[in-house]
């Protein structure tokens, strides 16, 4: 079996710890100013201001999930229960973002074109105000996590929620300057739109992401087969089977595998070469290889672990 197991928990741990600071900072600015610009957009009637708030809400629960999950990761790897620590909430929580942030775009859209029928007076100078510092806000957050996001997928989601939200601010600008220059009351609803346009497919992607994770499947950048021909490979291996690739979580990649050693091989060397493979070749740092030497029993006689 591959030693690294503690320290490959620890170093997740210690990464989410790093960030922790940047995602209270942002969930601090972001909160705050939800409130103002859901006040801002029931005052002005605005669609689009109420979808940026609509979407500066889904910031707060998406920071927020994520905080809780850094923390609780944190937690779980001190309980030797739990094997594999609960990096996992991070996923779930991604995955709860992208569900939310789905349900928040369609409804804006709806209601987009209920008002392409009927639109509704808008208070250009009132919302330009607000846009404007929702921006500045949104510009602080973008760049207290942009370097954050590569790192996990929970800080992922919550990246591009700020995101979404930044370029929300720049169209509710717009469209203020354009309802105060010529009163065209239809720029709020179809920048609405635009805003919910936008946000689908990156949300559709995020969960993609998490459900493939969830689901077990082996990373996209990994192949499988190129894994297993390149154990099959390493000198002294007679077969390799039951090879399993997947993500505990962001940046933790985990395998599986049963290694046969020829007769006249060493074992431990076959080992240490297998798991050099593993980890220089194809980047998965956490693996579990048993090893056996050819004369063992045939496998057929083995119990099915999987």
């Amino acid at each position: 079996m591959a030693d690294g197991h503690d320290h490959e928990h620890l170093s997740a741990a210690t990464a989410g710890d790093a960030h922790k600071g940047k995602l209270l900072a942002a969930t601090g600015l972001v909160g705050g100013f939800f409130v103002v610009e859901l006040v801002g957009g029931l005052l002005t009637n605005s669609l689009a201001l109420l979808s940026d708030a609509a979407h500066m809400f889904t910031d707060v629960l998406g920071l927020g999930m994520a905080l809780a999950a850094i923390q609780a990761a944190s937690i779980g790897t001190r309980n030797r229960q739990r094997t594999f620590g609960l990096y996992r909430l991070e996923i779930l929580a991604a995955l709860a973002n992208a569900v939310l942030l789905f349900g928040v775009a369609i409804y804006i859209l709806i209601e987009a074109v209920r008002r392409f029928g009927d639109p509704p007076e808008v208070l250009g100078g009132p919302l330009l105000v607000v846009a404007v510092v929702g921006l500045i806000v949104n510009l602080i957050a973008f760049a207290l996590l942009r370097s954050a996001a590569p790192d996990s997928l929970n800080l992922e989601g919550a990246y591009l929620e700020v995101l979404a939200d930044t370029l929300g601010s720049v169209g509710v600008i717009i469209a203020a300057v354009v309802i105060q220059l010529t009163g065209f009351a239809l720029i709020d609803p179809i920048f609405a739109v635009c805003i919910g346009l936008f946000v689908l497919p990156r949300t559709w992607r995020l969960g993609g992401k998490a459900l493939r994770i969830l689901t077990q499947q082996a990373p996209p950048h990994l192949d499988v087969e190129v894994i297993l021909a390149d154990l099959g490979a390493v000198a002294g291996v007679a077969d390799v089977h039951d090879l399993h690739v997947w993500t505990l979580t962001s940046g933790m990649e985990v395998a599986s595998a049963h290694v046969l050693v020829a007769d006249g091989h060493d074992t431990h060397t076959v080992l240490h070469a297998a798991r050099s493979v593993l980890h220089d070749i194809h980047g998965v740092g956490h693996a579990t290889l048993q090893v056996e030497s050819d004369a063992h029993a045939a496998c057929d006689d083995c119990p099915e672990t999987w």
